[in-house]
């Protein structure tokens, strides 16, 4: 008879690496009933799969007394059979044209994702929301243990007959926590821990007479898992936080009605209203209405891009002039946000072992260590009649340094050499095995915007038709001037440079998906696209053809229109840095292979690429970029990927390094090494 499978997910607070993951896992395989587990030491999440007979509070107090938190996040739900959850395509559809009409207003303010309450645990934990990292439970215990040794070291000093018991009182504040947890841990089927060769190498230097090596290794061995928990607090937390790209609530239209509601309460065929300057809640179709959504934040498209009936919304992307009525066609669980952490975390899974190969080979690693240690504690006394005191410490010695906790500590002198001249230079490096793997890196990957690029458009031309270049520059800026659109800023940018002052302008006005109206010297003035200029029968065919060849290259155009008669034209893109060639020569100059992986439209991308003699890859949605990494690394290839925004996370993640600009998104730099 076939039972029904239920599935559990419980929060499992205070992991930090796959070891915590491990011993979490090993202990909840034991309990009655369970069928398969996973442990995410990223997500510090749990998912149980089991037959409803599992006791989840006896499960909970074991998990407690390993160190860790324990909160079920959701009732059990039955379900067909187990199933893993597969990371889905990002982003439906492709980039629309570049709309010069779609003008950005004030972004709303968003509301952050709640992270679930553990109303369970018995201490404070590094990720718990509104705790800063002094007030944690490893930085409490850390703090505790240094004061004990410091007023141990004084008192020690004041009455030296009474300083090894002291001293010995002092390791047993720190050495108590970690020496519970080794049992705990022993308990439930993991005998061999960091912290059980911890606890074997205090109580054995407390044992030969070292009492002050013993509360010292101490100390540092809790420092090493504070700073551990601080750094994997800030990165979870930054992945976390891109939830905060979808706002809180949505306005549905419910038959004409428009109700305020929970955004992840949308369902698959809602019908929402986006307002201009709104945040999209969700992905979805237009199914009424003409805007340009700002999606630089999830496909790196670094202009505006025109949406009309038909085209597809992706969520976290920024409603431009025109309102949308748009029918949603994922849950929130599944939107393109979501899909984007998932990625990220998946990359971060499936890298992690690579980085702590001595966490993931633990079970057979810390037993060698123990019996090497033994061996060489007791064959020189019993084989060759040496010095019991000398071999014992010289065996516990190896157990300090077969730790891998230890072996994170003790980095080279030359490491931390390496690390303080990269700050000096502006380089913010994040460890000692990173440094190494950049030595071996064979290709390097760049995002384009923001990257390669300024990051924002640029006027490259100004065509002159019925009127002199200047005069068509003075001109459009009058019309642009008050707007915050990147295009409208760049002509007014531009002007300024050429110590233009805007004509004075009034009446201006969005025509949503066309362009911008104001009067100018008691006439009407149009800037916009060359698909609404061509519409209002003012462009002569050899000025479509010159404005067709600049579009070619992959730059932006806003045409001038006065009355009926065409003015002139500028052209726009996003250039290059100055020192973009530059880099990538010293580059090729190293051996080393350089591509460009963008989300911009192709023939933007391509033209940027080709202007830098650069390998070029575009339209290309996160998955996508990560998707081309893990296919270099397949056929061998040591890479480095250079990026600064969302969507470039989950290939961030998935590089051998991840390399990001110091204006980036708070994702990118905490996803970078």
């Amino acid at each position: 008879m076939t039972t029904t499978t239920q599935r559990t997910r419980i929060r499992i607070d205070g992991m930090d690496c796959p070891s915590c993951a491990m011993k979490v896992e090993t202990a909840a395989r034991r309990a009655v009933g369970v069928r398969e587990v996973s442990v995410s030491a990223t997500t510090r999440m749990m998912t149980l799969d089991h037959d409803g007979r599992v006791d989840l509070a006896a499960m909970g107090e074991t998990i407690r007394g390993l160190g860790y938190g324990f909160a079920p996040v959701q009732p059990s739900e039955p379900k067909a059979a187990p199933a893993p959850r597969e990371a889905q395509g990002c982003c439906g559809g492709g980039c629309g044209d570049h709309d010069h009409a779609a003008h950005d207003n004030d972004g709303h303010d968003l509301g952050k994702a709640k992270a679930p309450t553990n109303i369970h645990a018995h201490h404070v934990h590094d990720d718990e929301p509104g705790v800063t990292w002094w007030r944690t439970a490893k930085a409490r215990l850390t703090f505790a243990a240094a004061a004990a040794v410091a007023a141990a070291w004084l008192l020690g000093a004041a009455f030296p007959a009474q300083r090894p018991a002291l001293f010995i009182i002092a390791t047993f504040v720190g050495l108590a926590p970690i020496a519970r947890r080794a049992a705990m841990a022993a308990l439930n089927g993991s005998p061999f821990t960091i912290e059980t060769l911890m606890t074997v190498a205090a109580f054995g230097a407390m044992a030969i007479g070292a009492q002050e090596e013993a509360a010292v290794v101490v100390i540092l061995f809790l420092l090493g898992e504070m700073l551990e928990g601080f750094a994997a607090g800030r990165a979870r937390a930054s992945i976390q936080s891109l939830a905060a790209l979808t706002p809180r609530v949505a306005l549905r239209d419910n038959d004409g009605a428009i109700e305020d509601v929970e955004a992840r309460s949308l369902r698959i065929g809602d019908v929402i209203l986006i307002r201009p300057g709104d945040r999209a809640p969700a992905d979805g179709q237009v199914i009424e209405g003409d805007s340009g959504l700002d999606e630089s934040p999830i496909t790196g498209e670094s202009a505006p891009v025109r949406k009309s009936v038909g085209d597809a919304v992706f969520a976290g992307s920024i409603n431009g002039a025109g309102a949308l009525r748009v029918r949603v066609t994922a849950d929130a669980e599944d939107n393109t946000i979501a899909r984007i952490v998932r990625l990220v975390e998946d990359a971060q899974e499936s890298k992690a072992p690579t980085q702590r190969m001595i966490d993931r080979f633990a079970r057979w690693y810390t037993p060698g260590v123990m019996v090497v240690a033994a061996l060489v504690a007791l064959v020189p006394p019993l084989a060759l009649s040496a010095a019991w005191g000398e071999w014992i410490y010289k065996g516990l010695a190896i157990l300090l340094i077969g730790c891998p906790c230890a072996l994170v500590i003790s980095t080279p002198a030359a490491v931390a050499a390496s690390l303080s001249a990269g700050a000096r230079r502006g380089l913010l490096i994040k460890g000692g095995a990173t440094l190494e793997t950049l030595g071996h890196v064979t290709r390097v990957a760049f995002d384009k915007t923001g990257t390669l690029t300024q990051g924002r458009p640029q006027v490259t031309d100004v065509i002159a038709f019925a009127a002199s270049g200047s005069e068509t520059l003075r001109l459009a800026a009058g019309v642009e001037t008050g707007s915050s659109h990147p295009l409208a800023q760049a002509i007014l940018d531009r002007a300024r440079r050429d110590g233009l002052a805007p004509a004075p302008a009034r009446d201006q006005a969005a025509l949503p998906g066309e362009g911008v109206s104001a009067t100018i010297e008691g006439r009407a003035h149009f800037l916009g696209s060359l698909a609404a200029a061509q519409a209002r029968g003012a462009l002569s065919d050899d000025a479509a053809a010159r404005i067709a060849a600049l579009q070619g290259e992959g730059k932006s155009i806003a045409v001038l229109i006065r009355d009926n008669e065409t003015l002139g034209a500028l052209a726009m893109r996003d250039e290059p840095r100055e020192d973009a060639r530059e880099g990538l020569a010293a580059l090729a100059a190293l051996g080393v292979e350089t591509a460009m992986l963008s989300g911009d439209a192709p023939p933007v991308a391509q033209a940027v690429g080709e202007g830098l003699g650069v390998e070029t890859r575009a339209g290309l949605k996160p998955q996508d970029k990560q998707a081309v990494l893990n296919e270099w690394r397949g056929r061998g290839a040591v890479v480095a990927m250079v990026g600064d925004g969302v969507n470039d996370a989950p290939a961030l993640a998935a590089a051998d390094v991840g390399v990001a600009m110091g204006g980036g998104t708070d994702v990118a730099l905490e996803t970078e090494d």
